[in-house]
């Protein structure tokens, strides 16, 4: 299974540092990693900030650290209106749609350029003012649009279960299916299957169904921190939902060994991303984060070492 490592993890999100692309690269070289996912926003690979001539540069110290770009990873929510928030659905005229597809586009584009396979796209959230059918159509519609953009560039769409829209791997399956183009596949991660509930058998059962259309995972590890809330009124502590930190790989409670295993045994044989896109344990100094990347990637290398030696787990 190859290392991969999204740039977003050293964006300066929740308080962590930051670094320019071109330090990402550096450092996923230099830790061992195989590939990067690429933020496609500001700070560092927002389609605005890449004139042709700092993408040439990009692809020489790719070439030179023997790095892939895995994927340039969109930014969108297919099912965004206008006053949509407020149950109300105000004329601005403004075509969120096309913007999002257009940032798909340019997103394949700069994929095609560095030579990556996929643009990680995410479906949409559910609002008021859109039934869940409603949310439904226009995402399938607009995957179907930015899949036409990119498939004349050799560029493939990664759908993740992120948002609202086909999160669980049955509806994920669902919309794949319903968009029907051959370059739509999935970004199928665990957490989100973990967080509704699916025990370690199940999470193995739904990675092996899915792989055939997976592209890669993402993957970061959390912890569930306990909230409640104290009601003068009552002398007492009201349960709230709890929090989820991120900590270093295999210290969560997220059933991964189950996950990859489902993974092989499907066929997958792509990347692991490794992600810090939320607060992490130990906070987000560069010396955690890198400490943590580095965790991942023995962590990898040692599933990878117990799946060589067990045939059951090794794939197709």
């Amino acid at each position: 299974m190859k290392l991969g490592l999204h740039s977003m993890s050293y964006a300066g999100m929740w308080g962590g540092a930051t670094l320019e692309l071109e330090d990402v690269l550096d450092t996923a070289a230099e830790l061992g990693f195989d590939g990067v996912m690429l933020m496609a926003k500001r700070p560092h690979a927002s389609p605005l900030d890449l004139p042709q001539d700092r993408v040439k540069r990009l692809k020489h110290q790719l070439e030179a650290q023997k790095l892939e770009v895995i994927s340039v990873a969109a930014y969108n929510d297919f099912a965004a209106r206008i006053g949509a928030d407020t149950g109300t659905q105000y004329p601005s005229g403004i075509p969120l749609t096309e913007l999002q597809v257009l940032h798909v586009r340019h997103c394949a584009e700069l994929a095609h350029e560095l030579g990556a396979p996929y643009v990680r796209i995410f479906t949409g959230y559910e609002r008021p003012g859109l039934t869940p059918a409603e949310a439904w159509h226009v995402v399938v519609e607009a995957i179907r649009q930015c899949a036409e953009h990119a498939a004349p560039l050799g560029v493939s769409l990664a759908v993740q279960n992120h948002h609202d829209v086909a999160n669980h791997p049955q509806t994920l399956r669902a919309l794949v299916d319903e968009v029907g183009l051959p370059n739509v596949r999935v970004a199928y991660d665990a957490w989100v299957p973990a967080l509704q509930g699916f025990t370690p058998q199940e999470l193995e059962e739904s990675a092996a169904e899915l792989a055939p259309l997976v592209a890669y995972t993402t993957v970061a590890d959390y912890e569930v921190l306990p909230r409640f809330r104290y009601d003068t009124r009552l002398l007492n502590f009201i349960p709230e939902t709890p929090e989820l930190r991120a900590v270093p790989m295999g210290e969560g409670f997220i059933a991964y060994d189950a996950f990859m295993r489902g993974l092989c045994s499907g066929g997958f044989d792509g990347y692991a991303v490794y992600e810090m896109c939320s607060p992490l344990r130990g906070g987000g100094s560069r010396e955690n984060l890198d400490a943590c990347a580095r965790q991942f990637a023995n962590w990898i290398r040692q599933f990878d070492a117990a799946r060589a030696a067990d045939p059951s787990v090794r794939g197709g």
